[in-house]
């Protein structure tokens, strides 16, 4: 998962602009079979537990081109307790999506270079915090389905209630 966006500039004193500092944070969520939360990554814990979730790292500016944060999947190395691995997006510093510039979250098949799904985020609301996707095991694969749901929290524990209702 790519996420991506720029630091939204405001008018200071004497009609100066400077950038108004934005953290937004990509966080994957591992749940088992009855819904737990089995592991995390996000910008506090940058690895899973066996090692097959992979934070980049904490951008805490959105400066500089393409995507500011990056999880990697390997989806083999998945643990087989691991049933769902759900994405989230949420600004950390608070500020809602109409206030964020040129914010999208991306999924991309690394195999393939495809981007899979897609969303806008500064298109508007006033939420700060959205529930991406969730890919789970499907037999002997996994299925990916696009959710897109809106949600209000500055870190993954404050998204849980919502990101349960989409297991």
């Amino acid at each position: 998962m790519g996420l991506g966006w720029d630091a939204v500039a405001k008018k200071g004193l004497f009609g100066k602009s400077r950038a108004q500092s934005i953290d937004l944070d990509a966080s994957c969520l591992l749940f088992d079979a009855a819904g737990n939360l089995a592991d995390q990554v996000w910008f506090r814990q940058l690895r899973s537990k066996d090692g097959a979730v992979q934070h980049t790292g904490d951008n805490l500016t959105g400066e500089g081109e393409g995507d500011d944060e990056v999880i990697n999947v390997d989806l083999q190395r998945v643990p087989d307790n691991v049933q769902q691995l759900v994405f989230t997006v949420n600004s950390f510093t608070g500020q809602d999506f109409s206030q964020i510039a040129n914010a999208f979250c991306r999924l991309v098949d690394e195999s393939t270079g495809q981007e899979i799904a897609r969303y806008e985020l500064s298109e508007g609301g006033r939420h700060n915090a959205q529930i991406m996707a969730k890919v789970s095991r499907d037999g002997s694969g996994w299925s990916m389905t696009a959710i897109g749901a809106t949600a209000t929290g500055r870190t993954f524990q404050h998204l849980l209630p919502a990101v349960s209702a989409h297991l």
